[in-house]
């Protein structure tokens, strides 16, 4: 089971009163919040390994030279200019201090934890999904992660739909009934919609279902933009026009789009645990942070 950490978290974070504080009066929401979801998912799937997949850096710079305006809008201060250092993203006010609380009840429990720069935590998916060897879920609210959906290799995403409890299975027969598309399908797609949330521009004109219906008459990009240079083709001349005008995006969107399956991850244990590996730690840690019933509830399913 992989984890697209920050998704859960900030679905947490925004599911859960922010009335639920520490004992000093931090909020402590989305730490209870994901501590909760990730109990219920141990629950009711109970997986072999977990591991919570984080974003090293949200807006990878060679993302970046190839699409500008990928994820633009969200970042709140642009790192200086010849550093490595992400550009800092525009997050809560109250969600911020609780990221490090997160990383540290996670490590104490000894559930692997892993983020590489410079790669969002889609990418280390795609990797950990890529080399498993058996059955992998997925959990995420990022309709992105689509394009790893693989029947044959035992690969779905669970996307929630209320907390973590009710779950849209996404597999093939999934996807081609929604979206007329496989899961590597689902790059074309998405990189000829495009995405506002992630300031992808995609094609003028090009909205989901002319993209579906393209998809189906071509085959994939490369077929659809062998059509824009064929006269005989069965284009609109606005489609021809607009997918002509676009392909100097086109030529570089698929590497934006589509997830790494090469980042190199580092040696971790990712089996799931049974009891924390540092009691000590995350007994202060659950003083400090009053994590109360969140934390025994994970404990106890951890243990059975």
């Amino acid at each position: 089971m992989l984890l697209d950490t920050a998704s859960l978290y900030f679905r947490a974070y925004f599911g859960v009163p922010e009335s639920v504080r520490a004992p000093d009066g931090t909020p402590v929401n989305a730490v209870r919040g994901l501590l909760d979801f990730i109990t219920r998912l141990v629950q009711d799937h109970r997986p072999d390994d977990l591991v919570a997949c984080m974003d090293a850096d949200w807006r990878p710079h060679w993302r970046v030279e190839l699409i500008p305006s990928y994820k633009a809008h969200r970042v709140a201060e642009e790192a200086p200019e010849g550093t490595v250092s992400p550009d800092t993203e525009e997050v809560p006010d109250t969600l911020s201090p609780q990221v490090p609380v997160i990383e540290q009840v996670l490590d104490a429990l000894g559930i692997a934890r892993v983020g590489v720069a410079p790669y969002e935590a889609d990418d280390v998916i795609g990797t950990f999904a890529g080399r498993a060897a058996g059955p992998v879920d997925v959990i995420t609210g990022d309709r992105d992660l689509y394009q790893l959906v693989d029947d044959a290799r035992g690969i779905r995403i669970l996307y929630p739909l209320k907390g973590v409890g009710t779950l849209q299975v996404t597999d093939e027969a999934w996807l081609r009934e929604k979206y007329g598309v496989d899961g590597p399908g689902y790059v074309d797609l998405a990189l000829l919609r495009g995405d506002p949330s992630d300031g992808l521009p995609g094609v003028p004109g090009i909205g989901e279902k002319t993209a579906a219906k393209l998809l189906d008459a071509f085959g994939d990009l490369a077929g659809i933009m062998a059509a824009v240079d064929d006269p005989r083709s069965k284009l609109t001349p606005s489609q021809r026009k607009r997918l002509d005008e676009s392909r100097a995006y086109v030529a570089v969107a698929p590497k934006v789009v589509r997830v790494a399956d090469d980042v190199p991850l580092p040696d971790v244990d990712v089996a799931l645990p049974h009891e924390p590996r540092d009691p000590a730690t995350l007994e202060e840690l659950a003083a400090r942070w009053g994590l109360g019933g969140s934390l025994h509830r994970l404990l106890t399913v951890l243990q059975d």
